[in-house]
Formats: structure tokens, C-alpha cells, sequence
């Protein structure tokens, strides 16, 4: 601090302890939550990283340049503490301490200041400023116990991303110590198209209603930074808010309508690969709705039977006689419960598989009204697609016309080949089904992307809008806060 050294007043003495001291008092003092902020609580030593003995270089000034545009983000300079750190910055270039804001307290909290801002805008624009893992994955309560304690959420977000370490804060503060803050700043943001499209839409609009929903979009982008959603080859994406099933090849583009789940019971968002596909599948009942709506018809042959489902013993592999079953038996875990497959499954007549926690999958209808309705939050997690055939002969790569067919007539369509009508007259009540078609490998694998997005391009490539019917948007503006402020 030789270029201060001349000056003898106690508000110009450069002491390095209390520099120090008030240092640590800002990090004692230091409340807020974001992992921006923890991390820089436990890695910020004391070490002086924006000021040296000739005072400040232009490096805060290249943090400043950035954070003056954090309005083009949606966010506000504000919560980066950006006039505070212009007025310390004055005084600093200015020599214009006083005994309300003496030398050491001033080098403190330019030091402080800077480097919170720097890894609060770090960490956001190179991870995102939420933690969808952390906050959609706790959002919805799948179980309590006797006190309705919480003891387990629904999973709902299963997206493989970077999330942020203590090493990059590390990384941050050691760039900033040798020079590298332009590039690194450069390095954390983010380019995706839809992104920087969103970006450019931000300043038109007036209304918080939009730019809420402007800011949640370009949130989503950032997570997705990891895994990018693949714009090339043949992929299919599900956009839950759209209610609708984008699948691309090329030049090929295959909609549909689809209906998603429910606000109870949500469609989860997760990134897959569809794997293979089952025709005419049996349906195995999942436990939380054997406790919803089957157990209570413990007894009741006739429910049993005009539902077409089988109650089996797990340990025996058994089908048991519904009316010897009790409710205790179907909550204990060891019976199945699964639909027969064929006409009148809720599965409809095909399910595509794909590798997935929540135990979800796209497949036909036994209802396909529900796919006029505008709003399709109907069922219980998985997606139910209105094209299931056109769906199927996407995901297969060149598949010959008498394995289509074997499709057909399993679904219940009519047959398109001779060989499929000669099939169909040998065997008139269609009994062999089984052996006719039932699994369907799919290679390659084809990607699956089941997102959340409510502002996305349709099927004409033009960017839309469509209600928030999770209420994700909000989650995301209220996540942002810190940075609103």
C-alpha cells in the first residue's frame, strides 16, 4: 500500500490487521444462502484479491462492465451490491477517506464486495442461479408418517447437470488473483440458441407477468448446459406445459397431443433414451395407486374381473382368487397387481420403455377422448401419446413392412400386407397375439427429452406460450429472489 503511505491521519493509515479484523466481521456478518455465498464464506481467506499496494486495477472495472448488464438478464444490480462497491471504488481512486469511511474498512468491503459479486454472478450464469435438483425434488410430498412427518418427496427433476463445487469457487478466486477474469467471464456464458433468443426478447416487454416468464426460461436454459437438448439426428421431445410430442429426424418431424400428469401426481422432467417398446402390454399396478384406488376393493371379485386385473402371490408367481385377498395383503407388498394386456389396458395397446427412477413411460389410451381437451393433466405420471403406431414406426430405424404389420394387427388396426391378412385369416380370433408380436427392441436408442418449458418453439418452429400448470415458473421467480432485490 505504498502509494498511501504519505498520508498520517488515522482515516488514511493503512493497517493490515484491521483490514483483517473487518474482513472477518463482513464474513461474520454475512447471512445470505445462496451457494454463491457459501461458497465463498468457506474459501474467501482474507486474501486480498481486487486491491494491492498500488490501489485497484481495471479488473473491477471489468467485473463492474459485466454487472451493469445484469438487467438484460433479468436481474438487478442491486443484488450484486454494485453501488456500494462504485462509492468505495470512488474513494479508493480518490483518496476520499473520512472517519465514517476510513482507509482499512474501505479496502475491506471493495474486496469483499467485489469478489461476492463476482462468484454470485459466476455461479448463476455457468449453473444457473436455482438448483432444479435440490428444489423440484422437494417440492411435492409423496409420504409422511404417523406425526405427518416428512419422509419422503416425489421425485420430479432427473437431469444430469453441473452443479457447483467449492473447487470452482476456488477456480474463480484464482483467476481473479492472476488476470483471468475477462476470459473466464466470458467462458461462463451461456450460449444456447433458445437461450440467446429469449435474451433478445427480455428488454421488449413491460409487463412482470412476461418478463417472470421470460427470466424462468432463460433459468431453464442455463441447466441444460451439461446435457443440451441434441438439435441434430433423431431425437423426440415432450413439452409438458404444450401437452404436446415434438420427434425430429431431419427433415422429419412427427406431433402429436399428448396428456401428462396431473398436479398431484406431475410427469417428472428427465432426459432418456427409448430402448425398446411392448405390444399389447400387461400393466403391473404401481403401490400408490394400489393404496388409492385398489386396496379398498380388497374382496370384490367382480372389481377384479371387470377390470381384468390379476392379483399374484410375488414369492409363488401365483395368481391368487381376489376374494381370498384382503386390504392388508395388497398394502403389505408381497401381491402384484397387474391389468391383463389387450383392449380396454390403461396402457392402450403399446408402450414405449425407457430407463427412468419414477418408473414412467409413453404409451397408447384406452381413453383417447381425453386428448381433445385443451388442458391434458390427467394421469397419474406417464405420457399417453395420440399417434402410438406413427410413434412407433419413428422410433424403429428401417423397419420392414411385415414387422409394421405385426404392429398394426397387435394394436388392432387392419393389416396393410398379404402376409398380415393371411395371418389374420388363420387365426380369426387373433389368439396367438403373444407370439405374433410382443417386445420390440428399439436400436439405436432414440433420445427422449420430457421437459417443462413455457415458452418453446411448436411444431412450425414458431415460439409459443403456454400456461404454467405446475406452477414451475413461480417456484423459479421465487427461487431467483436474492438476485431481484
Amino acid at each position: 500500500m505504498e502509494a498511501f503511505s504519505d498520508m498520517k491521519t488515522p482515516a488514511f493509515v493503512i493497517n493490515p490487521q484491521l483490514i483483517d479484523q473487518n474482513l472477518s466481521q463482513l464474513l461474520a456478518n454475512d447471512r445470505q444462502q445462496t451457494e454463491a455465498d457459501k461458497q465463498m464464506r468457506a474459501c474467501y481467506n482474507g486474501q486480498l484479491l481486487w486491491v494491492d499496494k498500488y490501489g485497484v486495477d481495471e479488473k473491477a472495472d471489468t467485473l463492474l462492465n459485466w454487472l451493469h448488464k445484469v438487467g438484460e438478464i433479468g436481474l438487478t444490480e442491486r443484488s450484486f451490491g454494485v453501488s456500494q462497491i462504485e462509492k468505495d471504488l470512488e474513494r479508493m481512486r480518490t483518496l476520499a477517506f473520512d472517519d465514517a469511511n476510513p482507509i482499512n474498512l474501505v479496502i475491506a468491503r471493495l474486496d469483499y464486495q467485489l469478489t461476492k459479486a463476482c462468484l454470485r454472478y459466476c455461479y448463476g450464469q455457468r449453473f444457473g442461479f436455482v438448483n432444479p435438483h435440490r428444489v423440484f425434488n422437494h417440492l411435492d410430498v409423496e409420504k409422511q408418517d404417523s406425526a405427518r412427518k416428512i419422509t419422503q418427496f416425489r421425485g420430479l427433476f432427473d437431469i444430469a447437470m453441473d452443479l457447483p463445487t467449492s473447487q470452482f469457487a476456488v477456480d474463480v478466486l484464482r483467476k481473479v488473483k492472476n488476470d483471468s477474469l475477462t476470459a473466464l467471464l466470458h467462458e461462463i456464458q451461456p450460449t444456447d440458441a433458445n437461450y440467446l433468443y429469449l435474451k433478445q426478447q427480455l428488454p421488449k416487454d413491460t409487463s412482470l407477468a412476461h418478463r417472470r416468464r421470460i427470466v424462468a426460461n432463460m433459468e431453464r436454459c442455463r441447466w441444460r448446459r451439461h446435457e443440451p437438448i441434441a438439435t441434430t439426428g433423431k431425437r423426440i421431445i415432450v413439452n409438458i406445459p404444450a401437452f404436446h410430442l415434438y420427434a425430429y429426424n431431419e427433415d422429419e418431424l412427427l406431433d402429436m397431443r399428448v396428456v401428462c400428469g396431473a398436479r398431484t401426481t406431475k410427469t417428472p422432467q428427465l432426459t432418456s433414451k427409448i430402448e425398446w417398446m411392448e405390444v399389447n402390454p400387461q400393466w403391473v399396478i404401481p403401490m400408490s395407486i394400489i393404496k388409492k384406488e385398489v386396496s379398498s376393493r380388497a374382496g370384490d371379485s367382480a372389481y377384479f374381473a371387470r377390470h381384468r386385473y390379476d392379483i399374484v402371490n410375488k414369492e409363488t408367481q401365483q395368481v391368487v382368487n381376489p376374494a381370498n385377498v384382503s386390504r392388508q395383503m395388497l398394502l403389505s407388498g408381497n401381491y402384484r397387481v397387474a391389468q391383463k394386456g389387450g383392449a380396454g389396458n390403461s396402457l392402450g395397446r403399446i408402450v414405449f420403455r425407457f430407463k427412468n427412477r419414477y418408473s414412467v413411460y409413453l404409451h397408447d389410451t384406452s381413453t383417447p377422448s381425453a386428448f381433445q381437451r385443451d388442458v391434458r393433466s390427467l394421469s397419474h405420471g406417464c405420457v399417453r401419446v395420440s399417434k402410438p403406431f406413427e410413434l412407433a414406426n419413428f422410433v424403429l430405424d428401417n423397419p420392414d413392412e411385415w414387422l409394421l404389420d405385426r404392429i398394426r394387427i397387435g394394436m388392432g388396426q387392419q393389416a396393410q400386407t398379404d402376409q398380415g391378412r393371411q395371418w389374420l385369416r388363420a387365426h380369426p380370433d387373433k389368439g396367438d397375439l403373444k407370439k405374433l408380436i410382443g417386445y420390440v427392441g428399439v436400436k439405436p436408442h432414440v433420445p427422449l427429452y420430457i421437459i417443462y418449458n413455457t415458452m418453446w418453439p411448436d411444431e412450425n418452429g414458431v415460439w409459443r406460450e403456454w400456461p404454467d400448470v405446475y406452477g414451475y415458473d413461480d417456484v423459479i421467480w421465487k427461487q431467483m429472489q436474492p438476485y431481484m432485490q
